[in-house]
Order: structure tokens, then C-alpha cells, then sequence
């Protein structure tokens, strides 16, 4: 087993208001934030956390949330500079910051580019105000415009637009149109994924009317995909679609079972500990009090998880299958210190369903099994 590219991943847990389909770690904003504070709890945490990394290159680093862009450009910095004098950051590292344009404001995005920032996650969802409404969004359309402008304006060409679909009420053509804005913007990168109900979000109790069926969700996907590959973009993942030379870096060493350092309240981690030949996961504390007074110490660690063998080939399909590259053989035996032959029963069933082929040791998704990439990846189960 070898060390993969190892990125960071940061987690800012506020936000204004908390989306009724979110099952993220997110809190919402009462009061003025500690933001000094913050940036402290999460330095003492990636002290803590050094010797697991110790000599390795972080190749990307992500702000996630909650949503990041409440917090200001120094306090980005503040972080910034603090992490780059610990660990080796590679030259042109990917530096992502996760912004809703409801908490964008002018001058912001220059500071951010100073900062370091070199790529905007916009969550948008939706450019048509009744469906915002619906998601409990804080911002509108033309707002959600502004702030891409006021960030490409700033000098940012690395920038991802999130957009949903089969949303509450919407159409075929509402979907349509949403991504036809999108274009219209010239991002660099789109994720457009479906609404799902997730467990404990105020939408999976109490569902909202007019969500489209299966039929239609499926149409809404096809048609999107068409619009965006017409207008330059090369899907690469499930929900990820990418003009030539922007695939978002830090997602693509998730999905290709990659390293990360997990930092922040609730955030996740996954660690390969090669002289132990093991795969440790490990995750923080939720909430953000607790975590402030707990950062820096074991007490921080809300939880670890050594991943043992059998359950090894799940978890790397679980993102790997996602691809539409799929993944080498060669790979799956280095990030996962097993033999391709731990694999060989379950590929051949997936073959022959037409899920998957092989070229030259590498595995790829069929059309069949990208629309079924769920029941692909529960063929390695352990004990399914």
C-alpha cells in the first residue's frame, strides 16, 4: 500500500440560515461569529493531526460548510498562512472556498484572491426564484448573477456553479432554463445534481408537494447532460461537468480514494498509514461549541475507524464507480494494499450485467451502469 495525493479539507459550520434539505454539518448564525477563535480551534486541531502527514505535499485544499464566504477574508488568510508554514502546499495547489451568493459582497473576492483562493464553489441551485424560495434559499437569482460577476470581476476564471434538479414544482423546461443561465455565466465547471431527501433534514419529515417522479427526473438528467456537453462541458463524474483543464481536483482524490487531513467541527478525514499498511478514518466533534473547546486534544476526535480489508473494495468503489473514467486495477491494488484477485468475483458479475468493461486494466462504467451506479457499487458490500 502507498500514500496517495493527500489534500486538506476544512469545515466552517455556520451559516445564515439552515436549508430544509441539508443534512450537513451546518449551524445557524445567532450572533457575531468567533472567527478569531475559529481560526485558532482549527490550527490547534491540524497540530494535533501533523504526525499522521508528517513530510507529505497537500495538493489541494477545500473550505466547506456551512457556508464559508461568511467568513472574512483575513480570517482566510489568518488560516492560510498558518497551515502553509506546517505542511509542504504544492506549487498551484487548488485552494477552493465554498460561497453562497447570499453572503457575497463587493471587495470580498479580491481579498479572497489575495488570501490564496484560486477556485469559487457557488451554490446556487437555482435560477428561478419560486424553486429558491422552496429550497429556503436567502438568495434570488439576479443575486446569485451579481456574485459570480463580482467574483470573475475580481479575477477568478476557476469557478463552479452548483445547480439542482427535480426540485419541488419544477418542469422540464424550468430545469432546462436553470442550466441554460448557468452556461450563459461562462463557468468553468457545473454540478448539477438531483434533490434527494435525506434522513433528519426537514424535508425527508416532511416532504415537500410536487417533487417530480422518477420518470421525469431521469428526462430532466438527459436533457441537461445534452445541454451542457453541447455548450463545451465533459461530464467526469456522476454529477460533475468540467470545460477542458478545470475537473475539480480536490473531488477527483475522493473519488479516486486519495488521502485527506479532516479539520474543523464535524469534518472528515481519511489517512493511509502506509508503514502500518492501514486506513484510518477519523472525524471531529459536530458541534462548533464543543469543538472550540475541545480543539487541539484527543477530546476534538468524535470518532476513529481503522478500515479493514473486507470492507476496503466497498469503499473505494463507493466513489471510484462514480467516474466515468472508472478506475486502473493497478491503482485499486496501490490505495488499497489488496490484490485485484479480492475483486475479481464481484467484476465479473458486474460484467456480465453490462455494468462494466475492461480495457487494458481499466475498468469502466457502461452507460447501463452509470444510470445504476448504486447497484454496481453494492456488489462489493461486505456481506450484502
Amino acid at each position: 500500500m502507498l500514500h496517495p495525493p493527500l489534500s486538506l479539507y476544512v469545515h466552517l459550520p455556520w451559516c445564515v440560515r439552515k436549508c430544509p434539505y441539508c443534512d450537513f454539518n451546518s449551524h445557524e448564525q445567532r450572533g457575531a461569529l468567533p472567527f478569531s477563535a475559529y481560526v485558532d480551534a482549527l490550527i490547534a486541531d491540524l497540530d494535533h493531526d501533523l504526525p499522521l502527514v508528517w513530510g507529505r505535499t497537500v495538493q489541494t485544499v477545500f473550505f466547506g460548510g456551512g457556508t464559508p464566504s461568511l467568513f472574512p477574508a483575513d480570517a482566510i488568510d489568518a488560516f492560510l498562512q498558518q497551515a502553509s508554514a506546517r505542511l509542504r502546499f504544492a506549487p498551484n495547489a487548488e485552494i477552493t472556498l465554498e460561497a453562497n451568493p447570499g453572503t457575497a459582497e463587493h471587495g470580498r473576492f479580491t481579498d479572497y484572491r489575495r488570501a490564496g483562493i484560486n477556485r469559487i464553489s457557488f451554490g446556487v441551485q437555482s435560477f428561478d426564484d419560486g424553486c429558491l424560495r422552496r429550497l429556503g434559499r436567502i438568495h434570488d437569482a439576479a443575486e446569485a448573477e451579481a456574485a459570480v460577476k463580482l467574483a470573475q470581476d475580481a479575477g477568478f476564471d476557476n469557478l463552479n456553479l452548483d445547480l439542482m434538479y427535480a426540485l419541488p414544482e419544477q418542469t422540464l423546461a424550468m430545469a432546462a432554463f436553470d442550466v441554460e443561465r448557468a452556461i450563459a455565466l461562462a463557468p468553468a465547471h457545473v454540478s448539477h445534481y438531483q434533490l434527494t431527501l435525506e434522513p433528519n433534514t426537514v424535508f425527508a419529515a416532511q416532504p415537500p408537494a410536487g417533487i417530480p417522479d422518477h420518470d421525469d427526473a431521469w428526462e430532466m438528467q438527459a436533457h441537461c447532460q445534452a445541454q451542457l456537453a453541447a455548450a463545451g462541458f465533459d461530464q467526469y463524474e456522476v454529477s460533475a461537468y468540467a470545460r477542458a483543464g478545470y475537473q475539480c481536483a480536490h473531488n477527483l482524490n475522493y473519488w479516486r480514494f486519495g488521502d485527506y487531513l479532516g479539520i474543523g467541527a464535524g469534518a472528515h478525514g481519511k489517512l493511509t498509514l502506509a508503514a502500518q499498511q492501514q486506513i484510518l478514518r477519523r472525524w471531529k466533534l459536530k458541534h462548533p461549541a464543543a469543538y472550540l473547546a475541545a480543539a487541539g486534544g484527543t477530546a476534538a476526535i468524535g470518532g476513529d475507524e481503522d478500515i479493514q480489508p473486507d470492507r476496503r473494495p466497498f469503499d473505494y468503489m463507493l466513489n471510484a464507480l462514480r467516474l466515468n473514467a472508472g478506475f486502473a486495477l493497478s491503482e485499486f491494488e496501490a490505495r488499497t494494499g489488496l490484490p485485484r484477485a479480492a475483486i475479481a468475483a464481484e467484476l465479473q458479475q458486474a460484467q456480465d450485467r453490462g455494468w462494466i468493461r475492461t480495457e487494458g486494466g481499466q475498468v469502466l462504467p457502461t452507460e447501463l451502469g452509470r444510470r445504476f451506479t448504486n447497484d454496481v457499487i453494492l456488489l462489493f458490500l461486505p456481506d450484502r
